[in-house]
């Protein structure tokens, strides 16, 4: 079994790498430093680039003959109020944690549908369903992918190939220090400095990278895979809890949290 990793030289990534690994799949890491774990074959690919994407996803199709497994994990995060939000650092994370996420699935999808079978998996975040204040962008991002990967799963059903999306809670990454915070809102914004602290602690005590992983992997190998699955039992209750109650009451309860 062949599978694909982006984002593997850390985190979450890395141990989706190292599990799949064990469990006899070959893995090629897409990084931007072409690092995977051992046992792993990393290759060094910027994600938001289209044309890496599609050389790298060839380079490797020709090698192996088939893909049968793309995970889609990597992702970059922004902080700080929309209003002081540059152009660019939103046309980045989008770049990066929604098109270089395309790229993928679409770089993959004519061989999956030669072979008539396959499986794709994004990593998304409880985010994506529940809008955090400060993170806007990285919200709007993992909600596109679960409206994307939603709507991929009725469009490739009939071709053999299953998607779904895993939400993970927080979790301890290196991620949470590689965010790349605006401070020019924080005098403006006067919530947004508590805010976003109480963010970092939560992530440092949070859900280990090899936990997620599991549940991730896990996604990837059932025999009939739900559309959604969320990673974390707390996480699970707030699932429900802003499924069943009033929008109006879920989001007020944000507000309390952050």
């Amino acid at each position: 079994m062949i599978a694909v990793v982006t984002g593997s030289s850390s985190g979450i990534g890395s141990c989706v790498c190292s599990r799949l690994a064990s469990r006899g799949y070959k893995v090629y890491g897409l990084s931007r430093r072409g690092v995977a774990p051992d046992g792993c074959e990393g290759l060094s690919v910027d994600i938001s680039d289209e044309k890496a994407v599609n050389d790298a996803i060839g380079t490797i199709f020709s090698k192996e003959g088939r893909i049968d497994l793309l995970i889609n994990n990597a992702g970059m995060g922004i902080a700080g109020p929309i209003e002081f939000t540059s152009t660019e650092d939103a046309n980045n994370i989008m770049d990066v944690n929604f098109m270089g996420q395309f790229y993928c699935t679409r770089a993959v999808l004519p061989y999956m549908r030669q072979q008539a079978s396959g499986r794709i998996v994004f990593v998304s975040s409880v985010a994506g369903s529940m809008a955090i204040p400060y993170q806007a962008f990285y919200s709007a991002g993992k909600a596109a992918i679960n409206a994307f990967a939603l709507s991929l799963r009725n469009e490739v059903r009939d071709f053999g190939i299953d998607v779904c999306a895993v939400e993970p809670g927080d979790t301890v990454t290196g991620f949470t220090d590689m965010r790349k915070k605006d401070e020019r809102g924080l005098q403006a914004y006067p919530h947004c400095e508590a805010s976003l602290a109480s963010m970092e602690k939560d992530e440092r005590n949070g859900m280990t990278s090899e936990f997620v992983a599991k549940d991730v992997v896990s996604a990837a190998e059932k025999k009939h895979p739900k559309p959604l699955y969320v990673v974390g039992s707390k996480y699970k209750i707030f699932y429900l809890f802003f499924k069943f109650l009033p929008m109006r009451t879920s989001y007020w309860i944000i507000s309390k949290m952050y």
